[in-house]
């Protein structure tokens, strides 16, 4: 049986991706890239019934990068393809209306980290190790990781972990402000994110989706254009029967039922 690189389930509304390559601490080849951008373009088009998603990984690693064994093989042309790749995939991550929680189950270095990065929330467990580690192979983050790091952390302390190419740990990763919570062992790391995930999942889903919209949005603007943003998404939501079913369930004094419409 040929083993799939990323597989794709779903628990109720809550999206489930997993990277399957333990064996290879789940690195990125290109195969695995392509699969894993088909899976959210699929993402993307099932916001009705995939409403929250998760990605996780398999064995010890959430993932280690780039397949750099797969690297070693290719022209120049190939690996600017690749890199292409990466970064068009994580920015298809970031960009889905769908909330995203990243479960960093062990190792997430360089390509790793990124992809952790292109997600809403993240989680880890107490041992994982994580970092953009690519100056030291001669190369520098490419899937977004100079740019979301700065953001997320501010420029000052994104520059002292990529241009020291530095390890961090789980606990440091969340006093730096990169997680949202820090796990003792798997068990705890599942209930957290599933947990954050169904919280979401109590709300109107096309609301959750408009209000990430525009705070997403309204990040790198002015505040005025972030008003303005925000005020076009509160517009999306107005016609929507959610809305009216939300004014009905509180005036019969019970809980809204969301359909995503």
């Amino acid at each position: 049986m040929i083993q799939e690189n990323v597989k794709f389930e779903r628990d109720g509304h809550i999206g489930i991706i997993t990277l399957n390559r333990p064996d290879e601490l789940n690195a990125l080849n290109y195969d695995t890239l392509e699969r894993l951008g088909e899976m959210l373009d699929q993402v993307r088009l099932d916001q009705k019934e995939t409403r929250v998603l998760i990605v996780r990984a398999q064995g010890r690693a959430f993932c280690a990068g780039a397949d750099l064994k797969e690297r070693r093989t290719l022209t120049e042309q190939q690996v600017r393809r690749n890199v292409r790749k990466i970064r068009d995939v994580f920015t298809a991550l970031e960009r889905l209306p769908q909330p995203t929680i990243a479960m960093i189950n062990g190792f997430a270095f360089g390509g790793g980290f990124e992809l952790a990065l292109a997600c809403d929330f993240r989680f880890a467990v107490e041992e994982a190790k994580m970092g953009l580690t690519e100056v030291s192979l001669g190369i520098i983050p490419g899937a977004g990781g100079t740019q979301r790091l700065s953001r997320l952390i501010g420029p000052a302390l994104a520059k002292e972990l990529i241009l020291t190419a530095r390890r961090i740990s789980a606990k440091d990763a969340y006093e730096l402000g990169f997680l949202n919570g820090v796990a003792s062992d798997h068990d705890e790391l599942e209930a957290r994110a599933f947990g954050l995930a169904r919280e979401i999942l109590a709300n109107a889903p096309l609301a959750v989706y408009q209000a990430k919209a525009a705070i997403d949005r309204g990040a790198s603007v002015d505040l005025q254009t972030g008003l303005d943003i925000e005020t076009m998404c509160y517009e999306v939501i107005i016609p929507t029967q959610d809305r009216l079913e939300a004014l009905e369930a509180f005036r019969e004094k019970r809980k809204p039922v969301f359909k995503g419409e």
